[in-house]
């Protein structure tokens, strides 16, 4: 692997995305997982590491050139939520079964559109809440009395919890680069003047895959 996957892939956003797919929501092969910011340094690892487990992936993303590089990585089902005006009719189309788990890193009507979409006993783990960040009064969550009628589980977590599983993540990491059943992708700004403005763009999605700045050639 290059250095810098270490930063990414093979990295925190990495490890990030193991702990939820493996270890919160334990997914299953035969299994349908819906990923919001499925473009991100976190989301495309969680896609890529659901699609190595076996599971149908949906990814959430804004705007063509993030979901034309979800359907790069092998997400079965992408969903431009720039585009659709109704997420969760989107969602139901797109997995009219239902979703067994939920890798949520927005938060918000994202989050709102899982519970309905949701089967019964469906898992969710709860990585990030991106679109509620910078807001003064959150999204309301409409449906949250799904929880109970459906009998889910919702889970939060930090990837600092588990910083002893790093060893074991990355051989396994190093595998699936090599095998080809992850790829890297990163987003790199040159030049450390560079650097608040590239910190900004993750707020606006303003990055696919990881983002880096370059300081020195």
């Amino acid at each position: 692997m290059p250095p810098e996957a270490l930063l990414g892939v093979a990295g925190l956003p990495g490890l990030t995305a193991f702990l939820g797919v493996t270890k919160v929501v334990k997914l299953q092969a035969g299994e349908v997982v819906f990923v919001s910011a499925a473009s991100g340094a976190v989301g495309s690892a969680a896609c890529q590491i659901a699609k190595a487990a076996g599971a149908t992936v949906i990814g959430s993303a804004g705007g063509a050139e993030k979901c034309a590089f979800l359907r790069e990585i092998g997400v079965d089902q992408v969903v431009d939520y720039k585009v659709e005006k109704n997420l969760a009719a989107a969602l139901a189309a797109a997995a009219p079964q239902g979703i067994d788990a939920y890798f949520d890193n927005v938060g918000g009507v994202h989050l709102d559109a899982a519970l309905q979409s949701a089967k019964p006993f469906a898992r969710f783990a709860l990585c990030g809440m991106i679109s509620q960040y910078n807001q003064i009064e959150g999204t309301a969550i409409q449906h949250m009395r799904l929880v109970v009628t459906k009998r889910l589980r919702l889970q939060g977590f930090i990837v600092s919890d588990d910083f002893d599983m790093m060893p074991q993540f990355v051989d396994l990491m190093a595998g699936w680069v090599a095998s080809g059943a992850v790829k890297i992708h990163q987003t790199v700004e040159h030049g450390i003047e560079n650097a608040p403005a590239a910190f900004l763009k993750l707020f606006s999605g303003g990055n696919i895959g990881k983002m880096l700045v370059r300081v020195s050639t």
